[in-house]
């Protein structure tokens, strides 16, 4: 059995009850359950951030999505900035990509990075092979071409896809805007199957691949692989620890279980006891408790969250625990868009505030703000616009600095530009850096 995320000592149970004798929970306590459980109630580090707090993060959320996009730092480095402010990015580096290794690269909830110990736990998805047309036509087509790529990564490793020969012609997958040739997709097909990962990323961001035997620790390659219904409830329970009150479909989305697999996990961990079904205010789906699940008194963030972060995976959740409807925008063409282009969340005590559009643009030096849009309050103690625009501005000076960015442009659009642009020129005044 798989440990999932522990609670944090900073996490108090709620005075006068267990949780696990509620029956009923109103929205704010499941918000804060949520926010504890996804590590935002975990005390900041007293020095700068090491190993011991990425390993913490990662016993919170359980993995980190990856994604290309670069507009303003890939996806995976973001949850711990979220979670623990400027850190260096090499922590996440060194844990991923040189030795001892303690993440690799697997299909997690989509393209991602996880601990090694889940290793024996996905190998039910590796085993079932890839669920994507292209890659599983081509292994039926042409099983000589999937074996002559093994030989090759098996006897130069690490190695790109460019670097080895392809005379086949590039095809576009248009539904992803993928352009691979016939050799990357038996290299995906292999990455998907367990029998080649990713030994280490090159300056074009591409994979370089490798066998599993030079780049994962024997001891997890060598652990015995669990049951697939196992496997599918230690998946279920790290999903019900990082979300800490959630329904089904979320349980199940985290890391993209099978629709009946999940469910029969999630009704043995009812069984055991280790989730215990609730009411939650406003909810029409039935929601499951995880055991260990704790409400803070409070909740103090105030940070800025990506589109790629496990807190807001899952949208529909998001509206029902935040009254906060998110889409991101970055496959809308531009006259369509609401928002903006890459637009992120910004987290302040126990709510979404406001949403601001950002680039970092590192030729210029600045961190580009081009949009920025106040969330309506919906009580009387949530902070103005003027305290929202005052923490936002310097959570955006402190995102620009962990950026290596001189300074931040101020906001062009949004109901928030106004109070912004003054907030973060009173900040930038000296005396006040």
């Amino acid at each position: 059995m798989l440990p999932g995320p522990s609670a944090g000592r900073g996490e108090l149970s709620y005075p006068g009850h267990r949780l696990a004798a509620m029956d009923t929970l109103s929205l704010r306590h499941a918000r804060r359950i949520a926010l504890a459980a996804q590590g935002f109630t975990d005390p900041q580090p007293g020095g700068p951030p090491d190993v011991r707090h990425l390993r913490r993060v990662l016993r919170r959320v359980g993995l980190l999505q990856m994604d290309s996009v670069n507009v303003l730092m890939r996806a995976h480095y973001m949850p711990l900035y979220s979670r623990l402010g400027p850190y260096p990015v090499s922590l996440i580096d060194r844990a991923a990509y040189r030795g001892p290794r303690e993440l690799f690269e697997y299909w997690g909830h989509e393209a991602s990075l996880l601990p090694v110990g889940l290793h024996p736990v996905m190998r039910w998805r590796m085993a079932r092979g890839h669920s994507w047309g292209p890659p599983s036509r081509l292994a039926k087509e042409k099983p000589e071409l999937i074996k002559r790529v093994l030989e090759e990564v098996r006897e130069r490793g690490p190695v790109a896809a460019a670097e080895i020969d392809d005379p086949s012609e590039r095809v576009k997958h248009f539904n992803w805007g993928w352009n691979w040739n016939e050799v990357k997709t038996a290299l995906e097909y292999l990455f998907f199957a367990g029998e080649v990962t990713a030994a280490a990323r090159n300056s074009a961001w591409a994979r370089l691949y490798d066998v599993p035997e030079r780049v994962l620790p024997a001891a997890v390659l060598n652990a015995p692989t669990p049951p697939d219904d196992e496997a599918f409830r230690d998946l279920v329970r790290i999903s019900a620890a990082g979300l800490g009150v959630a329904a089904e479909p979320e349980l199940r989305d985290y890391f993209r279980l099978p629709l009946a697999a999940a469910r029969t996990a999630i009704a043995e961990l009812v069984s055991a006891g280790e989730l215990r079904p609730v009411r939650v205010e406003g909810w029409k789906a039935p929601a499951y408790l995880y055991e260990a699940a704790r409400i803070p008194r409070r909740v103090t963030a105030a940070t800025l969250i990506s589109p790629f972060d496990p807190l807001i995976w899952e949208r529909g959740r998001v509206e029902r625990l935040f009254g906060f409807s998110y889409r991101i925008e970055i496959y809308v063409p531009a006259p369509l868009r609401v928002h903006g282009y890459y637009v992120l969340p910004f987290l302040l005590n126990d709510r979404f505030a406001a949403r601001v559009d950002l680039k970092a643009d590192r030729k210029a030096g600045v961190l580009r703000v081009p949009a920025a849009w106040l969330e309506p309050a919906t009580a009387r103690t949530d902070p103005s616009p003027a305290e929202v625009a005052s923490a936002l501005a310097a959570e955006l000076r402190r995102l620009a600095g962990w950026l290596g960015l001189s300074g931040v442009e101020p906001p062009v659009l949004g109901d928030l530009a106004r109070e912004l642009t003054a907030e973060l020129a009173a900040q930038s005044r000296p005396g006040l850096a």
